[in-house]
């Protein structure tokens, strides 16, 4: 009888071993989080989060199986964005992933007396934003990837199609780094193509409607439009350039299906594709965020509205039509609501 008892009370050791293993188990221990913080909610930063996901995906970082991630968007407003990025930090993320400019400065300042890696992406110049060296390496625990406009070719492109427009616009938040960078790499370059750049600052979205009226007056086309509060409000922008029968030019294809020209620029989805690659590397051990130099994607695209063309009765030459990547023959505003 006492053998009998002992051998069921090891059964009973066993079972709630196992039983304790298993609860273990499904609690998530082997589960990985990420906070996502999107600064804005427009096309190319929502493409950006797909294709970094997607990218994740590809690495064996699946949401719900490995991977748990936490995704806020701080309505391109800087206070909310570094709210959520503390909040990350509280909560003992295992990564933080940034999209776009304001949220990798909000993620870098609220990681750095701590050891959570960031990646951020659609950052257009991570130097002036303060993330990285010259030499593309970061100054700290923070990596990813950059949407620098291939602004050069967009200065040759708008002179292609508009032989004689002056006054190039450019609207521009004042407390965004990127801003403040690309307008300097447009004033640099826009004597080459003997066009003269005239822009207006904001703070908010609030400034947009008269932002927009003042520029319209002054300028024969509006360009640039990687300022996220500015690409925010690109549906009341179209709808006032259009009016004026004013020409507005992109940054990349969504902004071009909803309404803009063209653009010489980056396709979102492969960016935050690469981004995602990026991250799973320091997810898996094999990489440390401090030293891996952030990438870019070399190559732009030329994307091109023949429907836009046609309302503002403007030709596009033969050799960007035959040239283009996409070349759209209607406007989807619906995509930017």
């Amino acid at each position: 009888m006492k053998k009998i008892l002992l051998v069921l009370s090891l059964l009973l050791l066993v079972g709630c071993a196992k039983g304790e293993k298993g609860e273990s188990a499904s609690s998530g221990d082997d589960v990985l989080k990420i906070g996502i913080l999107q600064f804005a909610q427009h096309p190319s930063l929502d493409n950006c989060r797909e294709g970094l996901i997607e990218g994740l995906k590809e690495e064996g970082f699946v949401e719900g199986k490995n991977l748990k991630i936490d995704y806020q968007n701080a309505q391109a407003d800087m206070g909310i964005s570094a709210q959520i990025a503390n909040s990350f930090v509280s909560n003992k993320v295992d990564m933080i992933i940034a999209i776009a400019t304001p949220a990798a400065m909000s993620a870098y300042n609220a990681t750095l007396n701590t050891d959570i890696p960031v990646v951020y992406t659609a950052l257009s110049d991570p130097v002036a934003a303060q993330v990285a060296d010259e030499n593309k390496n970061p100054v700290g625990n923070i990596t990813g990837t950059s949407d620098i406009l291939p602004v050069e070719e967009q200065l040759k492109m708008i002179r292609e199609i508009l032989p004689d427009a002056k006054n190039i616009g450019i609207l521009h938040t004042s407390s965004e780094a990127n801003s403040d960078s690309m307008l300097k790499i447009y004033k640099d370059l826009a004597g080459k193509y003997n066009f003269k750049i005239v822009d207006e600052a904001i703070n908010t979205t609030a400034d947009i409607p008269l932002a927009t009226d003042n520029i319209l007056s002054k300028v024969d086309a509006i360009t640039n439009l990687l300022d996220n509060t500015v690409v925010n409000s690109l549906p009341t922008i179209l709808d006032k350039a259009n009016e004026k029968k004013i020409p507005v030019f992109g940054s990349e294809i969504e902004q071009v299906k909803m309404g803009c020209l063209g653009s010489e620029g980056i396709e979102y989805i492969s960016l935050g594709n690469q981004t995602g690659k990026m991250a799973s590397k320091i997810l898996k051990g094999e990489k440390e965020a401090k030293e891996m130099p952030y990438e870019t994607i070399l190559e732009p695209n030329l994307y091109l509205n023949s429907k836009v063309a046609e309302n503002l009765g403007i030709k596009i030459p033969k050799d960007l039509l035959d040239r283009a990547v996409e070349n759209f023959s209607e406007i989807n505003l619906a995509e930017g609501k």
